[in-house]
C-alpha cells in the first residue's frame, strides 16, 4: 500500500472540503483552504493512499512557535496511523522552518486525539471555553520540539510506525 505525505494542493481542495464538512460541524469554506495555502506562513499536507487523499492536516507558523490548525482523518480510514504521519509531516516542516515549540486547541470530549498529542509530547495547559461554538477547547503544548530528546521520541513514534 503506497502510502504517501504531500503538500496540499488547489486539486485536493474537492476532497478536502468534502472531508472537512464530513467530520466537522462548523467545516472550513474552500475559500478558507484557498487562501490559507498559498500563504508562505503556513504549511498544508495531505495523506494519499494509492491516489486516494485519507487525510490532512494545516500549520501555521509564528516567530519560532508551530500551531496545528486543522487535522482530519476519514471515518473510513482511522485507525491506520494516518494522524500519526500528519503529525510527524507537520513538525518535520515545523523543524525544517526553525520552530521550537508546538501548539494546538482540541475538542475536549476527543478523546483520542488528545491522546495521539499526548504522544508527540504535547500536554494540556489550559481551556478555551466555548472555542469550538458548542464545545470548550483543549489547549495544547510541546515545548523545546528541536531538542535532541524530542527528536529521540520523534524517532520512536516513526519506528513504531515501521515496525
Amino acid at each position: 500500500m503506497a502510502i504517501v505525505i504531500r503538500p496540499m494542493t488547489r486539486t485536493d481542495l474537492p476532497v478536502v472540503t468534502a472531508l472537512e464538512e464530513q467530520i466537522y460541524s462548523q467545516p472550513w469554506s474552500p475559500n478558507v483552504f484557498e487562501s490559507e495555502i498559498d500563504r508562505t506562513d503556513r504549511a498544508y499536507v495531505v495523506v494519499d493512499e494509492e491516489g486516494a487523499v485519507v487525510g490532512y492536516a494545516g500549520m501555521l507558523f509564528v516567530e519560532d512557535d508551530a500551531h496545528v490548525t486543522t487535522m482530519a482523518v476519514s471515518p473510513t480510514a482511522r485507525r491506520g496511523r494516518y494522524g500519526t504521519r500528519l503529525m510527524l509531516a507537520l513538525i518535520a516542516e515545523a523543524l525544517h522552518r526553525g520552530a521550537r515549540n508546538l501548539t494546538l486547541e482540541v475538542r475536549a470530549s476527543n478523546d483520542a486525539a488528545q491522546r495521539l498529542y499526548d504522544r508527540f509530547g504535547m500536554s494540556k495547559v489550559g481551556l478555551r471555553k466555548n472555542y469550538y461554538r458548542d464545545e470548550d477547547a483543549v489547549i495544547m503544548w510541546a515545548n523545546d520540539i528541536d531538542s535532541e530528546e524530542y527528536a529521540d521520541r520523534l524517532r520512536s513514534i516513526e519506528e513504531g510506525l515501521n515496525g
